[in-house]
């Protein structure tokens, strides 16, 4: 696949290289001139002298020959395609199967050469689709057709076809007769197999199975960012549902109103709980998977990402025998986590600790937890009631949603209880207005409240994949003016990122870390609760008072090598 030397007046590899902001113009201008020394071909140069690398390469060789570039690194999967192309045909010729549509009869191709016609000629008479060639790097085709092939959904999925009806409707009869499981001689609890395992192994937290028009596709959320992994025919997607309806204790017939259901999974590595949600959609039913895991335990509160001033801080005030602590921040922010942590802290057989969840995600031995159930009377506020005649030393409240649920903590942390519970809101400040809305008495507030912690979570880095690097002034002063006093004295000004690997889902991050502010209510913060002031003055007050801001403390992930800028500014920014 060699330029054409008589195109270099137009639009040469170089000139490409220099658009795309991979090469500098001085140097573009010294391949230019390598080649009339020499004779070499610009990409002969190019690899030499190393001046770019190999998937930057790809991509201006894709745009100087009107190709297609594929990143295979974040291409889902479509079995339909790995079908029409054998592992053997795919390591011959060097390509990967993209994509395949079987009413256009078009197959998408990444190929290392996607200028060899012999070969796009050979897979269109193998396959009786009309070949689209991609270009996409050569290691990653070999690399992708190793991972790829190494499976054997694609044959399960195109048994699977077959046993649909040509309706598209009517499939195979599943046995649920046997209580093993998996039940694995059929061939759509091979596909969900093969869905929940992949999940296990990449440390996925949630599963999307998504209807659309033509396909069905799986996306993981992987350390908090949705990857998509799959594509599966739309005949398969009602039998998929019934499969996984009928392992969740869901009824298969009911399709109009969302329904809810779990099971356990247990595959080589470990043993996950699943909580499993259906809901109706435009397509059909789209089902959402959370795994729980079951072993590995509950994190102490160091492993979270909490240390110095605010790890005291809460420390402190979670050994006061009463008063409330509340845990802020948007769904998924790990407030839960955070909890538990606290909860298995103060776990001891001296005391009675109870709470109220919705929905129970750990069970930790020795404390007494509820699930909330709305349908029966049981809300947070019923069962927040109901635990002051069970003689508790300890609450965790799920949630406080309502004026009588905020009323109902405070009362029982008057009445000599530690109470935990969760608020919606973006920073610690921010908790009392919103508590004071709803009809909490300022008064009440200011003495029973202890502390506020305010979270958010983030990927790690890839500890045995980083790298250093300076990054821009304008970078650098910016963390210096968020960080002020508390700035490490031996940073450097270098700052990390991650290198994508296999291991790390090809992201650079592998984990995840949480940033915190720790509040602990003073006099001064006590006496702004009691004249209603507004979050932007308790939180300056806090401030004072020495509390590290959640974006100081990401950034001071950042300067650790922890984490990215990119990160803590997705997550935190104000």
């Amino acid at each position: 696949m060699q330029p054409d030397p008589n195109a270099q007046s137009a639009n040469t590899l170089s000139d490409i290289l220099v658009s795309l902001g991979a090469l500098t113009a001085d140097r573009a201008q010294g391949v230019k001139l390598a080649e009339i020394q020499t004779g070499k071909s610009q990409e002969d140069i190019l690899r030499e002298q190393g001046l770019v690398t190999e998937d930057q390469l790809v991509q201006a060789k894709a745009q100087f020959y009107n190709i297609p570039y594929v990143d295979l690194n974040n291409t889902p999967v479509s079995p339909v395609a790995l079908s029409l192309i054998s592992q053997e045909q795919a390591r011959k010729f060097h390509v990967f199967p993209v994509s395949a549509d079987s009413e256009t009869r078009q197959l998408v191709i990444a190929m290392a050469e996607p200028l060899d016609l012999a070969s796009i000629e050979f897979f269109e008479q193998k396959t009786g689709y009309r070949v689209k060639p991609a270009a996409a790097v050569p290691a990653l085709i070999e690399e992708v057709i190793a991972k790829r092939y190494s499976t054997t959904l694609s044959q399960e999925v195109s048994a699977a076809l077959k046993e649909v009806s040509s309706d598209g409707v009517s499939i195979k009869t599943l046995d649920v007769t046997k209580q093993t499981g998996l039940i694995r001689q059929e061939r759509i609890s091979e596909v969900v197999t093969h869905i929940l395992d992949f999940a296990v192994r990449a440390r996925a937290s949630d599963i999307h199975i998504e209807p659309m028009e033509k396909s069905t596709r799986v996306r993981y959320r992987i350390d908090g960012i949705l990857q998509e992994k799959l594509t599966i025919p739309r005949e398969l997607h009602d039998a998929l549902v019934s499969r996984i309806k009928i392992l969740s204790g869901m009824k298969i017939d009911e399709r109009r109103i969302p329904q809810d259901g779990r099971f356990n999974f247990k595959n080589t590595e470990q043993e996950v709980d699943l909580r499993v949600s259906t809901l109706p959609t435009t397509w059909s039913e789209k089902i959402v998977i959370r795994l729980l895991k079951k072993s590995g335990g509950i994190p102490e509160l160091p492993e979270l990402g909490l240390r110095g001033r605010a790890l005291k801080n809460l420390e402190d005030s979670i050994l006061r025998p009463h008063g409330i602590i509340i845990i802020c921040g948007p769904t998924g922010s790990g407030k839960t986590t955070t909890l538990y942590s606290i909860i298995q802290r103060l776990n001891t057989p001296k005391v009675n600790i109870m709470t109220l969840e919705d929905p129970v995600e750990y069970k930790i031995p020795g404390v007494n937890q509820v699930q909330i159930n709305a349908a029966v009377g049981l809300t947070f506020a019923s069962g927040l009631r109901a635990f002051l005649r069970q003689d508790p030393n300890i609450i965790l409240v799920g949630e406080i949603r309502d004026h009588e649920t905020a009323d109902l903590a405070i009362q029982a942390a008057l009445t000599g209880h530690l109470v935990f519970a969760t608020l919606h809101t973006n920073d610690a400040a921010g908790a009392l207005p919103r508590l004071l809305d709803m009809g909490a008495e300022p008064f009440l507030l200011a003495s029973s409240i202890t502390a506020i912690v305010a979270q958010r979570v983030l990927r790690r880095l890839d500890e045995k994949n980083k790298t250093a690097y300076t990054p821009d002034a304008a970078v650098l002063n910016d963390i210096k003016a968020n960080l002020g006093t508390i700035m490490p004295a031996d940073f450097k000004g270098q700052l990390y990122k991650g290198v994508p690997t296999p291991e790390n889902n090809n992201s650079g991050y592998k984990g995840r870390v949480a940033i915190f502010e720790v509040l602990p209510v003073s006099e001064k913060i006590a006496r702004l609760i009691l004249e209603r002031s507004p979050a932007s003055e308790i939180d300056k007050q806090a401030r004072a008072e020495g509390m590290i801001s959640m974006k100081q403390d990401g950034y001071l992930k950042v300067v650790e090598g922890q984490t990215s800028i990119e990160e803590v500014l997705r997550v935190a920014q104000e």
